[in-house]
């Protein structure tokens, strides 16, 4: 089924070993972390010849502001306006029970129908020390309302060399405040806010070698902490 319906798909990179990534919308934290993981590791996929790819819910307006903000190649992102390719793939469309997206997704937002969200969003405050440092100590941060924040304030309230204490979490005030900014650029319609995504890592030969379908709100990966760790395997 995942080969069939990426068939038509342009830039697959035919030939090598291809990551196809189906983002939520562009505006959601799944997408944004997602891709600004992935820009961060970029040259670790080119030496290993994994040819990325990624499918979000948008339109093109979106995709050029997503790609600006991320850094995210604006050729690896393909965007529709409707999550066609998820429901083909039967990936979770979220929780349903409620009258209208917006109430569904903040009842996700609150860890019902979404498992592993209030834990995820509480590591964005508390801290991780599995998981890397995510701003660099020289580093000057705008996130949202708050003044700019330089890294070493994190280094000095928690150390460094790990993910201190609200670090992970001013990262995602920083990437709310640009779509909340910019809301009907990444989000030109509500009816998919809690559409989640998908991860499937291709052999050069179309063997699936890995594939991951988000559970819920922060939960692109099967380890946050390390998003990526899937592919160390084949990383060079």
């Amino acid at each position: 089924m995942l080969l069939e319906q990426l068939a038509k798909l342009e830039g697959m990179g035919k030939g090598h070993r291809r990551l196809v990534l189906l983002f939520p919308h562009l505006g959601d934290f799944d997408s944004l972390e997602y891709a600004q993981a992935l820009v961060a590791a970029w040259p670790q996929l080119e030496a290993a010849g994994i040819a990325v790819l990624a499918i979000g819910i948008g339109d093109g307006a979106g995709r050029q502001r997503f790609c600006a903000f991320t850094g995210f190649p604006l050729e690896r992102l393909l965007v529709d306006a409707e999550p066609h390719l998820h429901r083909a793939l039967g990936l979770y469309e979220g929780l349903q029970q409620v009258g209208g997206p917006w109430p569904n997704l903040l009842l996700m937002c609150a860890g019902i129908g979404s498992p592993g969200t209030l834990a995820e969003v509480l590591r964005g405050y508390t801290g991780d020390r599995s998981a890397p440092q995510r701003i660099a100590d020289d580093e000057t941060i705008q996130a949202g309302p708050l003044p700019p924040i330089k890294g070493s304030f994190f280094a000095r309230a928690g150390g460094t060399g790990f993910q201190r204490p609200f670090e992970l979490a001013t990262v995602r005030l920083r990437n709310m405040g640009e779509v909340l900014g910019h809301w009907r650029t990444y989000v030109p319609r509500n009816d998919f806010l809690t559409q989640r995504g998908g991860t499937f890592l291709l052999e050069d030969d179309d063997t699936l070698l890995y594939s991951y379908r988000d559970p819920g709100i922060l939960g692109f990966s099967a380890t946050m902490a390390r998003p990526l760790s899937f592919l160390d395997p084949y990383l060079t």
